[in-house]
């Protein structure tokens, strides 16, 4: 299987335009958009899932740099979920710390 990230989407693009594009290279298991959590708009992104490796390599040299609904796209490995997390997760609960120090001080002073 092919994880595949697909970067600079249409904001119009659907998850049955990205699959269709995909299919002509391959079997397409699983699409996916990211859409906002508040809006439900999409974030400009999404994963690709495909069947087989040899057909996601074929995928992304075919459609990497591509026009998709108006806009020129980047297509890539998806990198594994476990770096993104243990990268995000452990910056995220410093940067939050730091702010928490910052407001307490900030409330002292008014």
């Amino acid at each position: 299987m092919k994880n595949i990230f697909v970067g600079n989407l249409s904001f119009n693009t659907s998850e049955d335009d990205l699959r269709q594009a995909f299919q002509a290279y391959g079997q397409v298991d699983r699409v996916s958009i990211l859409t906002d959590r508040d809006t439900g708009r999409s974030r400009g992104f999404g994963f690709v899932e495909m069947a087989n490796n040899e057909d996601g390599e074929k995928a992304i040299a075919a459609l990497n740099g591509s026009q998709l609904g108006g806009r020129t796209i980047n297509v890539n490995e998806a990198r594994p979920k476990t770096e993104r997390a243990a990268g995000g997760g452990g910056g995220g609960g410093r940067d939050r710390g730091d702010r928490g120090g910052r407001g307490g001080g900030q409330r002292d002073r008014w």
